[in-house]
């Protein structure tokens, strides 16, 4: 590629990154064979462009402009010839006014013709890529397309999937060897060169939890009467380190992976030894789906094949039926799925620091700290310096320990991404949160290694200077953490987000931190400040204790989140109240001196402030209680989204859709009774334990005006993408993902997101589409909107296109 190739390309990608997030598709590639003698072949590359949409002609335009339309073919040489060069249909110049330049473009339909004469004639495919950019009125977009083309017997016409394949990651390229050992023994040697910042993991895996990295099969087909396996297969050196994503030791390759087994020939007539290899390749930032690759090898050396595994016709059926065939884009742009705001977070955080400030493990290190540092230092103007620089490593320390969960995002999306609806970890959160609570009520302490801040505290007093006080602030973290450390955790259980977790992640460590530092740094400053302090006391203790029972009612939510996918019936929305108010009325009769704990000190007199904080936890408890209720007053809706949603009740509900509406939770049959009731159709892409599902729910969906639509002029289909219940087995299906990996439809929550991502590139809820019979969208797709007006004349739009 030239330089201003190169150039442009860069130009383009950046501005039309930074303008769009969501993948636009405005052509589609089919590519055909025309057969003219034994020899010769014409290929024919047609390019169907959407409306208001150009793509560029080969001819390189006189100045900066578009980028041209280029095909390259691979592996030509000794294989065949091209003859001549790509015809294009013919068109005039047109000046365009943006470039400034007289440029050639195409509308509609383009084919581009190639001719070719073989020269070897066992040649199967031809590998074609074609380079281009194409254009509307607001944006450009440079994209690659690769094509395969069956030669001879095996030409036929190719429609390519959906999205660029320049989107497609395939960081991996396997070989194969054979070396003769003897006339019936052979050493099988698979090689995998790996694209650079990738790896995959060894065969061998120390994991024994299966929360761990996916590690590398090889298995061989058809030996049985043909041949024996002789040992195990052998693997190159691997890379091995301690990974806190996993929590564990691991085994990678990087770079390049050998793989050897010897073999024993039993069948005389035996050429071809297949085998499958099933692993999964990360880098730094996300790991593609395990995918199962395919090759042949022949005894003689010569390599058959090297495929990704394909699907079967039955799968392939499956697949295309998910496949909406959408239109009207073009009307509409594209909703972008507003991700939880970094502040949001970065404040939820601090606000987690102010708390575990008022706990006995830091609070009444403050006045200490900055004593320490104004006396020790010699003058003023050190010791503040000191204290700063002490405030800043506590901010920093924080920063940093949240930078390995950046790693997790590289994990099974189910890890980090999907936290709110994987049942493994809402358990496993459920537990953690229970055993913070039951540490926070004094029964027991959890403590890292005492070991650990002698060690640091030695290395501060000896080592002094700046070091030293970055030894200070990691003592603090490591002997605060029976403190801070819930806080955290609850930090980590509840403000991810399925967007950004781990940058979320980092904005609310970083807050965390910030509140803590801030006190240590404002009162060297100001000293006199420390005067207004309060002095600590038992009330520290009653505050970790009131934390104890905050981490109770979030344990609950996270066991609602697993019981709401799994349909155990364990937690059904009053049940969940119920337990609930138990635990606010737990908290007023401890605040009042009933109920005592471990660390609690003689009963004393309540003054103003804890009668003030008593009322405001028993006016909530009378607000729940409505919440027990089979009434209108049982929608809590300053709580949307934390209860389990309103038909997940107790009592038997006329609907088990949201609010007793009429919905369908099955798409054909909610496309089947639009059509009968000749009404709209809308697509609501839901989740059991989506949050903002439920507030859409409960704070819009119940406005009279929005209901009274929803529920006498529309058809909603609600789809839950997070349903673990699994598909009968023949609906059960493997999908071909456009990057050539294969993902199994096994339950219906995989067949709905597979369906949302397939037609409307989005994997985010809630998310909601206006569609008419013919599957034409009758307005833009909308997200979480919380505001109702908003809400109301989207649904009023469509309602008017829809009868139009």
């Amino acid at each position: 590629m030239s330089l201003k190739k190169l150039f442009l390309f860069s130009l383009f990608a950046i501005f039309s990154t930074s303008i769009f997030s969501q993948i636009l598709e405005p052509i589609k590639w089919l590519s055909s064979v025309n057969k003219i003698s034994d020899t010769d072949y014409e290929l024919v590359f047609s390019a169907t462009i959407e409306k208001n949409w150009k793509l560029y002609s080969q001819e390189e335009p006189d100045g900066l402009g578009p980028l041209p339309t280029v095909f390259e073919f691979a592996a030509a040489e000794g294989n065949y010839e091209l003859i001549g060069d790509v015809s294009e249909p013919k068109v005039e110049p047109y000046h365009d006014k943006v470039f400034d330049l007289d440029i050639k473009f195409f509308n509609d339909k383009a084919d581009f013709k190639q001719r070719i004469r073989l020269l070897n004639k066992e040649l199967k495919t031809i590998s074609v890529s074609v380079d281009y950019m194409t254009c509307d009125d607001e944006k450009c977009i440079p994209a690659d397309n690769k094509f395969t083309i069956p030669i001879g017997d095996e030409s036929s016409t190719t429609l390519f999937n959906k999205g660029n394949v320049s989107q497609i990651l395939d960081p991996v390229k396997w070989t194969s060897e054979i070396n003769k050992i003897s006339d019936t023994e052979y050493e099988l040697v698979y090689k995998a060169a790996i694209e650079k910042d990738w790896h995959f993991y060894s065969q061998f895996s120390e994991d024994t939890t299966g929360l761990g990295p996916i590690a590398t099969e090889l298995s061989f087909k058809d030996s049985e009467n043909n041949y024996e396996l002789i040992g195990e297969t052998s693997q190159s050196k691997t890379i091995e380190t301690y990974e806190p994503a996993f929590e564990m030791n691991v085994s990678y390759f990087e770079n390049e992976a050998i793989f050897k087994q010897k073999i024993k020939t039993k069948n005389p007539e035996l050429n071809i030894i297949k085998a499958e290899i099933y692993y999964q390749v990360c880098n730094s930032e996300r790991c593609l789906a395990p995918s199962a690759f395919e090759i042949s090898t022949a005894l003689n050396g010569e390599i058959i094949e090297e495929k990704n595994i394909a699907i079967d016709e039955r799968s392939k059926a499956l697949s295309n039926a998910l496949d909406l065939n959408v239109t009207g884009w073009d009307k509409y742009e594209r909703e972008d799925v507003a991700e939880k705001s970094n502040f949001t977070i970065f404040f939820l955080g601090f606000l987690g620091g102010l708390i575990a400030l008022l706990t006995p493990c830091v609070f009444p290190m403050i006045p200490l700290t900055v004593s320490f540092f104004t006396k020790s230092a010699g003058d003023s103007k050190k010791g503040i310096a000191n204290s700063v620089m002490y405030g800043f490593f506590i901010f920093l320390i924080y920063f940093l320990l949240s930078l390995p969960f950046h790693v997790l995002d590289s994990l099974d999306p189910e890890i980090l991404n999907n936290i709110s609806t994987n049942v493994t970890l809402n358990i496993i959160f459920f537990i953690i949160f229970i055993a913070f609570a039951f540490s926070f009520f004094g029964y027991f302490e959890l403590t890292l290694p005492q070991s650990w801040s002698a060690s640091l505290d030695s290395k501060a007093n000896s080592i002094g200077g700046l070091i030293g006080v970055f030894f200070m602030a990691l003592t603090l973290a490591i002997v605060s953490f029976s403190c801070t450390g819930p806080i955290l955790g609850t930090l980590l259980g509840s403000s991810l987000s399925s967007d950004a977790g781990a940058t979320q992640l980092t904005m609310g460590m970083s807050g965390f931190g910030l509140a803590l530092a801030l006190p240590f740094t404002l009162f060297a400053m100001f000293p006199k400040w420390l005067n207004q302090l309060p002095k600590s006391g038992g009330w520290l203790n009653t505050v970790k204790v009131v934390l104890g029972f905050i981490e109770i009612a979030l344990a609950l939510k996270f066991l609602s989140n697993a019981d709401l996918v799994e349909h155990w019936g364990l937690l059904k929305r009053e049940v969940f109240i119920g337990l609930w108010i138990v635990t606010g009325i737990g908290l007023v009769l401890y605040l009042l001196g009933i109920i005592k704990f471990p660390h609690d000190g003689p009963k004393k007199k309540i003054t103003p402030w804890r009668w003030s904080f008593i009322f405001l936890v028993f006016a909530f408890v009378v607000y729940l209680i409505p919440g027990l209720t089979n009434t209108k007053q049982a929608n809590l809706t300053l709580l949307s989204g934390f209860p389990p949603p309103l038909p997940y009740s107790v009592y038997e509900k006329d609907s088990e859709c949201p609010l007793g509406l009429n919905c369908y939770k099955d798409l054909e049959e909610g496309l089947a009774a639009a059509k009968a009731e000749n009404k709209p159709v809308m697509l609501d892409f839901t989740g059991w334990a989506c949050v903002n599902c439920r507030k859409m729910e409960e704070q819009v969906w119940s406005k009279d005006k929005i209901y009274n639509m929803l529920n006498e002029d529309y058809v909603i289909i609600s789809l839950y993408v997070d349903d673990r219940k699994e598909l009968q087995k023949d609906q059960q299906f493997q999908f071909l993902k456009s990057n050539g990996n294969v993902k199994d439809i096994e339950t219906i929550g995989d067949r709905w997101a597979t369906l949302q991502t397939m037609n409307f590139q989005n994997n985010s809820q809630p998310y909601y589409v206006l569609l008419n019979h013919d599957m034409e969208l009758l307005n833009h797709t909308t997200a979480y909107t919380p505001n109702e007006d908003e809400y109301f004349k989207w649904l009023e739009k469509g309602l008017e296109n829809f009868k139009k």
